[in-house]
Protein backbone atom coordinates (compact mmCIF):
# COMPACT_ATOMS: atom_id res chain seq x y z
CA UNK A 1 0.00 0.00 0.00
CA UNK A 2 1.72 3.35 -1.28
CA UNK A 3 2.31 5.56 1.60
CA UNK A 4 0.43 8.98 1.36
CA UNK A 5 2.22 12.41 0.65
CA UNK A 6 1.80 15.15 3.26
CA UNK A 7 -0.54 17.86 1.71
CA UNK A 8 -2.65 20.79 3.27
CA UNK A 9 -5.37 17.93 3.45
CA UNK A 10 -5.18 14.08 2.47
CA UNK A 11 -5.95 13.12 -0.26
CA UNK A 12 -8.36 10.39 -1.01
CA UNK A 13 -8.62 8.42 -4.38
CA UNK A 14 -11.48 10.05 -5.84
CA UNK A 15 -10.31 9.66 -9.75
CA UNK A 16 -8.68 8.08 -11.97
CA UNK A 17 -5.74 10.91 -11.79
CA UNK A 18 -5.09 10.19 -7.71
CA UNK A 19 -1.84 8.03 -8.14
CA UNK A 20 -0.14 10.82 -10.72
CA UNK A 21 -1.16 13.72 -8.57
CA UNK A 22 0.71 11.61 -5.95
CA UNK A 23 3.40 10.98 -8.17
CA UNK A 24 3.84 14.68 -9.67
CA UNK A 25 3.52 16.09 -6.00
CA UNK A 26 6.84 13.84 -4.86
CA UNK A 27 8.43 15.34 -7.84
CA UNK A 28 8.18 12.66 -10.85
CA UNK A 29 7.66 15.23 -13.98
CA UNK A 30 6.65 12.24 -15.93
CA UNK A 31 3.59 11.45 -13.73
CA UNK A 32 3.07 15.34 -14.46
CA UNK A 33 2.91 15.30 -18.05
CA UNK A 34 0.19 12.40 -18.00
CA UNK A 35 -2.03 14.64 -16.04
CA UNK A 36 -1.04 17.71 -18.68
CA UNK A 37 -1.15 15.40 -21.80
CA UNK A 38 -4.94 13.83 -19.75
CA UNK A 39 -6.29 17.33 -19.23
CA UNK A 40 -4.70 19.85 -21.82
CA UNK A 41 -7.32 19.81 -24.38
CA UNK A 42 -10.50 20.64 -22.28
CA UNK A 43 -8.85 23.85 -20.71
CA UNK A 44 -7.05 24.59 -23.90
CA UNK A 45 -11.11 25.09 -25.43
CA UNK A 46 -12.01 26.78 -21.90
CA UNK A 47 -9.18 30.05 -22.69
CA UNK A 48 -10.40 29.86 -26.25
CA UNK A 49 -13.84 30.71 -25.48
CA UNK A 50 -12.51 32.77 -22.72
CA UNK A 51 -9.84 34.57 -23.79
CA UNK A 52 -10.24 34.05 -27.51
CA UNK A 53 -6.77 32.56 -29.74
CA UNK A 54 -4.09 35.00 -29.45
CA UNK A 55 -3.89 34.91 -25.86
CA UNK A 56 -4.87 31.02 -25.00
CA UNK A 57 -1.34 29.15 -25.56
CA UNK A 58 0.31 31.63 -23.59
CA UNK A 59 -2.27 30.87 -20.80
CA UNK A 60 -2.17 27.36 -21.16
CA UNK A 61 1.08 27.65 -20.23
CA UNK A 62 0.98 30.13 -17.02
CA UNK A 63 -1.60 27.66 -16.13
CA UNK A 64 0.26 24.40 -15.81
CA UNK A 65 2.98 26.17 -14.61
CA UNK A 66 0.64 27.25 -11.87
CA UNK A 67 -0.80 23.96 -11.42
CA UNK A 68 2.96 22.60 -11.25
CA UNK A 69 3.95 25.53 -8.31
CA UNK A 70 0.56 24.35 -6.53
CA UNK A 71 0.11 20.55 -7.01
CA UNK A 72 0.29 19.79 -3.43
CA UNK A 73 -2.70 22.20 -2.33
CA UNK A 74 -4.96 19.83 -3.77
CA UNK A 75 -6.58 18.21 -1.28
CA UNK A 76 -8.84 15.34 -2.91
CA UNK A 77 -11.98 17.41 -1.93
CA UNK A 78 -12.87 17.02 -5.71
CA UNK A 79 -11.74 15.05 -8.88
CA UNK A 80 -8.27 16.80 -9.98
CA UNK A 81 -9.61 17.43 -12.99
CA UNK A 82 -12.53 20.10 -10.67
CA UNK A 83 -9.94 21.24 -8.91
CA UNK A 84 -7.30 21.88 -12.53
CA UNK A 85 -11.15 23.68 -13.83
CA UNK A 86 -11.28 25.98 -11.34
CA UNK A 87 -7.50 26.91 -11.33
CA UNK A 88 -8.42 27.66 -15.08
CA UNK A 89 -10.77 29.44 -14.73
CA UNK A 90 -9.60 31.94 -11.62
CA UNK A 91 -6.71 32.16 -13.57
CA UNK A 92 -8.43 33.16 -17.32
CA UNK A 93 -10.50 35.97 -16.14
CA UNK A 94 -7.80 37.18 -14.09
CA UNK A 95 -6.07 37.48 -16.79
CA UNK A 96 -8.68 39.03 -18.82
CA UNK A 97 -9.30 41.77 -16.57
CA UNK A 98 -5.54 42.61 -16.99
CA UNK A 99 -6.10 42.26 -20.19
CA UNK A 100 -9.23 45.22 -20.09
CA UNK A 101 -6.97 47.24 -17.59
CA UNK A 102 -4.11 47.61 -19.96
CA UNK A 103 -6.38 47.87 -23.21
CA UNK A 104 -8.59 51.28 -21.17
CA UNK A 105 -4.40 52.26 -19.92
CA UNK A 106 -3.05 52.40 -23.61
CA UNK A 107 -6.14 53.07 -25.77
CA UNK A 108 -6.94 50.05 -27.25
CA UNK A 109 -10.11 48.01 -27.51
CA UNK A 110 -10.66 44.47 -26.50
CA UNK A 111 -12.02 43.05 -29.36
CA UNK A 112 -12.32 39.03 -29.18
CA UNK A 113 -14.60 38.86 -32.12
CA UNK A 114 -11.58 39.44 -34.27
CA UNK A 115 -9.69 36.89 -32.58
CA UNK A 116 -12.10 34.15 -33.35
CA UNK A 117 -11.11 33.05 -37.04
CA UNK A 118 -13.46 30.52 -38.35
CA UNK A 119 -11.63 27.20 -39.22
CA UNK A 120 -12.37 25.48 -42.36
CA UNK A 121 -12.56 22.30 -41.19
CA UNK A 122 -15.35 23.00 -38.53
CA UNK A 123 -18.69 22.45 -39.78
CA UNK A 124 -20.77 25.49 -40.26
CA UNK A 125 -22.64 25.40 -37.13
CA UNK A 126 -20.06 25.62 -34.69
CA UNK A 127 -18.27 28.54 -36.80
CA UNK A 128 -21.49 30.17 -36.65
CA UNK A 129 -21.93 29.67 -32.61
CA UNK A 130 -17.82 30.83 -32.36
CA UNK A 131 -18.38 33.91 -34.06
CA UNK A 132 -21.93 34.66 -31.84
CA UNK A 133 -20.23 34.37 -28.88
CA UNK A 134 -17.27 35.87 -29.51
CA UNK A 135 -19.61 39.03 -30.42
CA UNK A 136 -21.28 39.17 -26.60
CA UNK A 137 -20.39 41.31 -24.77
CA UNK A 138 -17.77 40.34 -21.52
CA UNK A 139 -20.21 39.32 -18.64
CA UNK A 140 -22.81 37.97 -21.08
CA UNK A 141 -20.00 35.65 -22.89
CA UNK A 142 -18.16 34.78 -19.08
CA UNK A 143 -21.64 33.55 -17.94
CA UNK A 144 -22.66 31.25 -21.20
CA UNK A 145 -19.32 29.91 -21.18
CA UNK A 146 -19.12 28.42 -17.36
CA UNK A 147 -22.89 27.86 -17.13
CA UNK A 148 -24.03 26.39 -20.76
CA UNK A 149 -20.55 25.48 -22.10
CA UNK A 150 -18.65 24.47 -18.82
CA UNK A 151 -21.88 23.11 -16.22
CA UNK A 152 -21.07 25.75 -13.61
CA UNK A 153 -24.13 26.53 -11.37
CA UNK A 154 -25.29 30.30 -11.39
CA UNK A 155 -23.99 30.37 -7.41
CA UNK A 156 -20.17 29.01 -8.30
CA UNK A 157 -20.16 31.60 -11.47
CA UNK A 158 -21.29 34.26 -8.67
CA UNK A 159 -18.29 33.45 -6.80
CA UNK A 160 -15.96 33.19 -9.44
CA UNK A 161 -16.89 36.45 -10.83
CA UNK A 162 -17.36 38.41 -8.23
CA UNK A 163 -21.15 39.23 -8.66
CA UNK A 164 -24.90 37.96 -7.42
CA UNK A 165 -26.74 34.86 -8.62
CA UNK A 166 -29.18 36.64 -9.75
CA UNK A 167 -26.72 38.63 -12.49
CA UNK A 168 -25.32 35.55 -12.86
CA UNK A 169 -29.02 34.34 -14.09
CA UNK A 170 -29.89 37.89 -16.00
CA UNK A 171 -26.41 37.82 -18.12
CA UNK A 172 -27.53 34.16 -19.27
CA UNK A 173 -30.31 35.19 -20.36
CA UNK A 174 -28.89 38.41 -22.14
CA UNK A 175 -26.39 35.69 -23.68
CA UNK A 176 -29.52 33.20 -24.83
CA UNK A 177 -31.15 36.41 -25.99
CA UNK A 178 -28.29 37.94 -28.22
CA UNK A 179 -27.43 34.40 -29.70
CA UNK A 180 -30.78 33.05 -30.60
CA UNK A 181 -30.75 36.84 -32.46
CA UNK A 182 -27.11 36.58 -34.06
CA UNK A 183 -28.16 32.82 -35.21
CA UNK A 184 -31.73 33.76 -36.59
Amino acid sequence: MPVPIETTHPIEPRDSDYADVRLAVAGDPAAFERLYRRHVARVHGLARWLLGTDDCDDAVQDLFVRVWQKLSTFNGQSAFSTWLHRVAVNLYLRRRQERGRDASRFGGADDLASAVPARAERPELRVALERAVGLLPAGAREVFVLHDMEGYKHDEIAELLGVDPGTSRSQLHRARMMLRKSLA
